[in-house]
């Protein structure tokens, strides 16, 4: 569970709106209650979705220009993980986004958007044909996550911005692209041990690292989606890890984009309207 306000500013502005009474011994409780953060996703509008190969190349290849790959993330309290089904018999789709507290990496809240994919699957295009749901999804989440894992590429990819480098730069947050397999780049063998990675290289250039992130398994992708360094994104990919090849984030996550995820947050939604 995660603390009802942020910091002691926030607690006194709404002790001051009457929020929480007046009576200033409930501005202590509330400081040292456990519930959800009172804040609300916003998505940025960078463009439209309806465009054409060519003019989605050139969207990558200016939104690569404006990725961050400095690390923003200090002491996180809520991580999110995302993750979208693949398209049923009818071409209907589930993207959803889990947010867990952190350390405990329990359930805060969960969200999920369907609809039809439209975009057929074009190599190095994903995230033109999963982003709108992605985001449609995140739209509805009321605790807003300090750094977010997500089920794919981020500058990994030929033209430095995958899923998780779009999806970070229409949310603004910091975001780490947690991929299963390799879009672009060669690694080195990855050590047996869980926590040993690789650099995952394009023609010299660093671009993620092969991560192992449970001894027996096959490795992770890791890569800088935004707002984040490469070795801080590993770090927090292991310390999300609960003994499974998938960190806790993306691993939930992908239980509730197939609909398989059914333990219920214990303190989900606004506690205000």
């Amino acid at each position: 569970m995660i603390d009802c306000v942020r910091d002691y500013n926030k607690a006194v502005h709404f002790w001051q709106i009457g929020t929480l009474g007046k009576n200033p011994r409930y501005l202590k409780f509330v400081i040292k209650a456990k519930c959800s953060i009172i804040q609300d996703m916003r998505v940025h509008t960078l463009h439209e979705w309806e465009v054409s190969i060519a003019q989605a190349r050139e969207i990558q290849l200016s939104l690569a220009k404006r990725v961050v790959t400095e690390n923003e993330v200090i002491n996180p309290r809520l991580v999110a993980g995302i993750d979208i089904s693949s398209p049923d018999a009818r071409g209907i789709a589930r993207g959803a986004v889990v947010v867990l507290d952190y350390p405990e990496l329990s359930i805060v809240e969960v969200e999920v958007a369907q609809g039809k994919i439209t975009l057929p699957y074009i190599p190095g295009l994903l995230s033109f044909r999963e982003s709108p749901l992605i985001l449609a999804a995140c739209e509805r989440l009321h605790n807003v996550p300090d750094l977010i894992l997500i089920d794919g590429q981020g500058i990994a990819h030929p033209r430095r911005v995958g899923l998780a480098s779009h999806v970070g730069l229409f949310l603004d947050l910091p975001t780490i692209g947690c991929a299963k397999s390799i879009l672009c780049g060669q690694h080195r063998p990855v050590g047996k041990e869980a926590g040993s990675h690789a650099e995952l290289l394009d023609k010299e250039e660093l671009i993620g690292a092969a991560l192992r992130t449970k001894s027996g398994v096959r490795p992770i992708y890791v890569s800088v989606g935004h707002k984040i360094d490469l070795a801080s994104a590993l770090q927090w990919v292991i310390k999300c890890c609960r003994g499974y090849r998938l960190p806790e984030p993306t691993r939930l996550a992908h239980l509730a984009a197939g609909g398989m995820l059914t333990s219920e947050p214990s303190c989900q939604g606004k506690l205000v309207d």
